[in-house]
């Protein structure tokens, strides 16, 4: 049932966040957080796939990130090429109690999971922090174990499009080297572009846009070849 909408009694319509977005004058350009609800029309026509759905993590618990601006990029060129992107940003994932400790149950999470489970693709994005990937971003892959025994356990047979940010390029290119390592262990398939994009105050203007051609090139690459790839490796 790779392509099918399992577990779908216990995943409800996506909780609308759009409010949650950067204010007008500081949102670039089609940047939405798309929770919609799934239903198995969607996923299936008479046993054919007929939709791919890309699950976008990232972000920091800063609304309107650097790492968050880079995530909506590749979703969008994703998006365009043909994908439903569903987004976990960073205020979801802030919500998210500790992995297996106080506060977690196996309720904690059920949206982003049910979604994981579904995916054809993954994008993930993580800012560098101290040379590898952030805590929250951490906390929230780990929640992945939740799919081990399924039938595609992990990651298994998806592309996965990872995306790092930091101040200096050597903890961003360590931070990509992380995600790729974190994606191995969960069965994934990099894609062969990964985003290590260095920020600083000029690589987005006032309105969100980024303003370095080369990074944009990246971030592209990465959703495109993310929808390229779904459903290659299953």
């Amino acid at each position: 049932m790779a392509n099918g909408l399992r577990g779908a009694a216990a995943a409800p319509a996506w909780r609308l966040l759009a409010t949650r977005c950067l204010p007008e004058a500081a949102r670039p350009p089609a940047f939405l957080i798309f929770y919609k609800p799934l239903t198995s029309n969607d996923i299936i026509n008479k046993g054919k796939h007929v939709m791919t759905s890309i699950v976008a993590l990232g972000g920091t618990p800063r609304l309107g990130s650097s790492t968050e601006k880079a995530l909506a990029l590749a979703c969008r060129a994703a998006e365009t090429a043909g994908a439903t992107i569903v987004h976990f940003d960073g205020a979801y994932m802030s919500s998210l109690p500790f992995y297996g400790g106080p506060g977690h149950s196996a309720d904690a999470g059920a949206e982003m999971v049910a979604a994981l489970r579904n995916a054809d693709g993954i994008l993930i994005a993580s800012p560098g922090y101290h040379g590898s990937i952030s805590g929250l971003v951490k906390n929230a892959l780990d929640y992945i174990e939740d799919l081990s025994t399924d039938e595609r356990p992990y990651l298994h047979g998806r592309p996965v499009g990872l995306i790092a940010t930091s101040f200096g390029h050597q903890a961003a290119m360590s931070t990509l080297l992380t995600l790729r390592s974190i994606t191995h262990a969960l069965r994934g398939w990099p894609t062969p572009v990964g985003a290590a994009i260095r920020t600083s105050a000029e690589t987005f203007d006032e309105n969100g846009a980024i303003q370095d051609a080369g990074a944009r090139i990246q971030l592209e690459l990465v959703g495109q070849q993310v929808f390229g790839a779904a459903g290659k490796f299953s």
